[in-house]
């Protein structure tokens, strides 16, 4: 049954989950990095990490409409205030980094949810370029 809504929670997971099947498939390294930011966040603090499958499932169900991804933006931006909006941008850039260098459909994913959730691109750059810092390696 596809939702008329997301609580701010689910609206979290589900810009994790776009993310992360921007390139057609779920890795297991984006799956660990879901797990473990929910298990830290402290906006995940009453949020059960057993229940992203849930979530992943109406994402995986909403994007198989015509108008999936569209519907999606959709339901995370009517449930999160902006500087949730900020937050979920940060965690699309965190699963964007899970993997090493994002291919070109996490890319132009990131830009198309940061338009949608009205980021600001000075914004947006801050925190890409934070994460992109905290993932480096020697």
């Amino acid at each position: 049954m596809m939702p008329s809504r997301f609580n701010p929670q689910e609206a979290l997971i589900c810009a994790m989950v776009l993310i992360a099947v921007s390139d057609q498939r779920i890795s297991d390294g984006e799956l660990a990095a879901m797990a473990r930011l929910v298990q830290e966040l402290p906006v995940f603090s009453d949020f059960t990490p057993s229940e992203i499958d849930r979530v992943t499932e109406i994402v995986l169900l909403l994007l198989a409409r015509a108008d999936g991804l569209d519907r999606a933006f959709g339901l995370i931006r009517d449930v999160l205030p902006p500087r949730l909006r900020e937050t979920a941008y940060l965690l699309v850039c965190e699963l964007a980094a899970a993997d090493g260098d994002p291919a070109q459909e996490a890319l132009q994913f990131m830009q198309d949810f940061r338009i949608a959730m009205d980021i600001d691109r000075l914004i947006a750059g801050a925190m890409e370029r934070a994460t992109k810092a905290r993932y480096q390696v020697i």
